[in-house]
């Protein structure tokens, strides 16, 4: 088939990479969002996905919006048999569903219909979910709502951030995409509709849904820790400045700690929560560079009796 690749970060590479490197279809384009600014200088940067597919001599396009004219227009010349499509990034209209003869086909890091929407693998983590996995299926106008061709599965480790799970899906989920426009182009494989049983939403994860509530007990810091990272990094104030938390380990044996009240050893920090401690490994104080947390207790001087604000 002639395919045109839609995706923009990092994540959605390894499933262009294996695209590219199928010798039953060929990638002649690729939608991904308008260059963004990045960095200390804020200069446009081209997303991965751009970069990837200029380096493999490909064309891009980069529509400000997916119901714009000139893209359009430009989708219909290239007449693709399908769009795979992962982590794009932007909701498509329905006049650009129905270009390619075999529809649009999204990778999605999740067990459809469990956790449809912008942050699936985020709220796998924060939800305490022992597996998850990647879902193929063929794009509709509802919220990742369609017919499903294929799935993987994925065990949810004790230690995994958003990260480290995602990163593993985006790549099982490359071979289960490229495997799935085989089974299209040969007639292999037929959507099957979702149950309406065991839906649940997955929305972006703002910033403030970021704050640690000591109050909580310590398994849910420590989810909360997980699954906002890499981004949007859980936090916490402490003097009234913000700081990150980047790991916690849970002290099952140290319970006489208030919620959010901090203590400090020669060699750790430890934090109460609603249930037990946790220890604060690796944080990262407002303008500085991430620290182990005793390094950053013994530089601040805690006090006894001393909280994080709740």
């Amino acid at each position: 088939m002639r395919l045109v690749f839609a995706g923009t970060p990092e994540v959605a590479v390894p499933a262009l990479d294996a695209l590219l490197a199928s010798d039953r279809h060929e990638v002649v384009a690729v939608v991904t969002r308008p260059d963004a600014p990045a960095g200390r200088g804020r200069r446009l940067v081209a997303s991965p996905v751009a970069q990837r597919a200029e380096e493999a001599g490909i064309e891009v396009l980069k529509p400000v919006k997916p119901r714009d004219e000139d893209f359009l227009t430009r989708l219909r010349e290239i007449a693709p048999d399908c769009c795979p499509v992962v982590a794009y990034g932007a909701l498509l209209p329905k006049v650009a569903l129905d270009i390619p003869a075999r529809g649009w086909v999204n990778l999605h890091f999740s067990l459809l219909p469990a956790w449809r929407g912008a942050a699936p693998v985020q709220h796998a983590v924060l939800a305490g979910d022992e597996m998850t996995g990647a879902s193929t299926f063929l794009i509709e106008q509802g919220l990742d709502s369609g017919p499903v061709y294929g799935v993987l599965t994925e065990q949810v480790r004790p230690t995994d951030t958003s990260g480290d799970l995602l990163t593993r899906l985006a790549f099982a989920g490359a071979g289960l995409l490229a495997a799935t426009m085989d089974g299209i182009e040969d007639g292999t494989l037929r959507p099957v509709p979702q149950p309406a049983e065991g839906v649940s939403l997955a929305p972006k994860i703002e910033v403030e849904d970021a704050r640690i509530d000591w109050a909580t007990p310590a398994l849910r810091v420590d989810r909360v820790v997980r699954g906002c990272a890499p981004a949007p990094g859980a936090w916490t104030v402490f003097r009234g400045e913000r700081l990150k938390v980047k790991s916690v380990r849970l002290v099952t044996d140290l319970t006489d700690l208030a919620p959010g009240e901090i203590a400090a050893t020669k060699n750790a920090v430890f934090a109460g929560t609603g249930s037990h401690a946790v220890e604060l490994q690796w944080v990262q104080p407002q303008g500085k560079k991430p620290m182990a947390g005793a390094d950053w207790a013994r530089g601040v001087r805690i006090t006894a009796g001393e909280r994080f604000e709740a």
